[in-house]
């Protein structure tokens, strides 16, 4: 199963972006999202932003992301 997770924005040059989420950072490209700005959630899939996320709905998605890692 693949899943997109929320990641926030913390750099980006031109049309790549670096990414946090879980304390690890990432390189993504961020060519379909309009605006992209330092300090916004976006969901990733694969190595590309695919769709802005407001942050309280990121934050709430990666604390259930954390609650499920946390049961096992």
């Amino acid at each position: 199963m693949c899943l997109a997770t929320p990641m926030k924005i913390i750099k980006i040059n031109d049309k790549k972006a670096v990414v946090e989420s879980s304390g690890h950072n990432h390189t993504i490209s961020v060519d379909l999202i309009k605006n992209a700005k330092v300090g916004e959630y976006v969901l990733v899939h694969g190595e590309m932003a695919i769709n802005k996320v407001p942050s309280k709905d990121a934050k709430k998605i990666l604390q259930i992301i954390n609650d499920k890692k946390d049961k096992k």
